[in-house]
């Protein structure tokens, strides 16, 4: 027999027994976990009103904030799907979203409401509201005839919000789409079982608890802030502190001020938080877990936490695997430096070669990581090629990731399968040459990728930002890497730019970076 595992069903229990507990804090205000449900449940009867249905698409474009969460909420409610579009895309990428994802109702913020406006046409059917009920984001012009206010049409829900509905773990959740670092953006489809068994899997191996206070600064609307411990955290009983956006400053004041237990955030940020003024004098006793991951991890930044008595545990996964495959305990955090662990509880993981899929057990042989799971997406949204290509028919998720295996079994990522350079014959992974160069004197950030070379086949490119008054070369940068690296694996170019091209995720946008430096001029090997 299956479980009602519906997020309201978990709330409502929550709210019976956290008498009075609150369930968010947002700029300065706390909203307990009956309030947030009446929230949800008016705002389910105001979408049902306009016309959403069980297996409706709701799209929400906003920054961080509560009405985020009660628009899952509501969704879940109804049994219809939540579509959290990326803040930071364009006009024309918001919609390719809303058409892909046949959004029928739209949840927008004031601040973003220009965006929709230039997309609008009379071929657009979905239904707009305008969230105006958050002093965070007042409405500062009149909207549009498009437009209905968020306060009104909750004003006109039409009685008592109904009995939420049932959810299987096969009822389809959330449609998050990818970043599109390798293509046109997916719609990856989370059941409501893989965002259940996420959450077990990470309390499962990671020191969690009902009465943890979780911040978030990174962006919900992606999967590694969303559903890290923010949905867990909901369906627990925690505390979730929610910022807008994040600053290095006032997370670090947050992280003292209000002792937070549980944080996920990516290398960059964490990296900010030890340069903001004060982090070397903090006491960060309290934040027992403090998960990484979205990008390599400098073992220097899990050095210097460690020194602070931060465990820094690295993690990985995708927004495919909701979003943790792997984890490496607190315990091993130096030990295991660098390494992303192991398989979750209830995941699997394997590493297959790239050229005949076969299954790669030696110790320290690349391959691509594959996982399996109930946390594994059952495929992309209206994309039948792309879901067949990715997870096959004994239904492993081919992740893209290039991996190996230590000795005691435990994964270390190399690269993403694609971004592969072959020069004279050999493979470099691009991460791995960015990982060496971190630290070269006058060296702020570094992108690598692969260009097509005469006689090498592809060249080693790298590009680089630098510090004021440096005059970075590639003769310095080859030899500061050539202690890390063989000889082949060095840059044999470099290109000192402003700044490096990242796409709406924050990722490094390597096409961006082919794309403009195909006809520039670059610092060649000349030795």
């Amino acid at each position: 027999m299956q479980v009602d595992i519906s997020p309201v069903v978990a709330a409502r229990k929550v709210a019976d027994w956290s008498f009075g507990a609150p369930a968010i804090l947002y700029e300065g205000a706390s909203i307990g976990y009956r309030e947030l449900l009446e929230r949800a449940g008016c705002l389910a009867e105001t979408l049902a009103a306009g016309g959403v249905t069980p297996g409706r698409q709701v799209a929400y474009l906003g920054l961080n904030s509560p009405t985020f969460l009660v628009t899952y909420l509501a969704c879940a409610w109804l049994g219809a799907t939540f579509v959290p579009v990326n803040f930071r895309l364009t006009a024309d990428e918001v919609q390719s979203v809303l058409q892909n994802s046949q959004a029928h109702t739209l949840v927008v913020e004031p601040g973003h409401q220009a965006v929709v406006d230039t997309i609008t046409g009379d071929a657009q059917n979905w239904r707009q509201l305008l969230i105006d009920d958050d002093p965070s984001v007042p409405v500062v012009e009149q909207p549009g005839r498009r437009w209905t206010l968020l306060s009104a049409a909750l004003a006109e829900a039409p009685g008592p919000p109904r009995q939420p509905v049932r959810c299987d773990a096969d009822d389809l959740a959330i449609l998050m789409y990818t970043s599109g670092t390798t293509g046109r953006a997916k719609g990856v489809q989370l059941t409501h079982g893989n965002i259940w068994w996420n959450g077990i899997n990470v309390d499962s191996v990671a020191d969690t608890r009902r009465s943890d206070l979780n911040l978030v600064v990174t962006p919900l609307c992606h999967i590694g802030a969303l559903n890290s411990f923010t949905l867990r955290s909901l369906a627990r009983g925690g505390i979730t502190l929610i910022r807008r956006k994040f600053d290095p400053k006032q997370t670090l004041q947050d992280l003292i001020e209000f002792r937070i237990n549980t944080f996920f955030a990516v290398p960059s940020m964490f990296a900010a938080i030890a340069r903001a003024p004060g982090f070397t004098d903090t006491d960060l006793s309290e934040l027992r877990t403090a998960i990484v991951a979205g990008a390599p991890v400098p073992r220097r930044l899990i050095l210097d936490y460690a020194d602070r008595g931060v465990m820094l545990q690295q993690a990985w996964g995708l927004t495919e695997t909701a979003p943790f495959a792997t984890y490496l305990p607190a315990e091993l955090t130096v030990a295991k430096a660098g390494s992303v662990g192991k398989a979750m509880a209830f995941t699997e993981i394997r590493l297959t070669d790239p050229a005949n899929g076969g299954v790669i057990t030696e110790p320290g042989v690349r391959g691509e990581v594959c996982v399996r799971g109930a946390n594994v997406t059952p495929g992309y949204w209206r994309n039948r090629a792309a879901t067949e290509a990715a997870i096959d028919t004994n239904g492993w998720f081919h992740s893209g990731d290039i991996g190996y295996l230590d000795s005691d079994g435990f994964l270390f990522i190399v690269d993403r399968l694609k971004d592969m350079i072959i020069t004279s014959g050999e493979n470099v992974y691009p991460a791995e040459v960015e990982h060496a160069l971190t630290g070269c004197p006058g060296l702020v950030e570094v992108a690598v990728i692969g260009m097509s070379h005469d006689t090498l086949g592809e060249a080693v490119v790298a590009v680089a930002t630098q510090a004021d008054k440096t005059d970075l070369t590639l003769s310095l940068v080859r030899k500061y890497a050539s202690a890390y690296l063989a000889q082949y694996k060095l840059p044999v170019r470099l290109h000192v730019v402003d700044s490096i091209p990242r796409n709406a995720a924050g990722k490094v946008d390597k096409h961006a970076l082919r794309t403009g430096l195909a006809a520039s001029s670059a610092q060649p090997l000349t030795d």
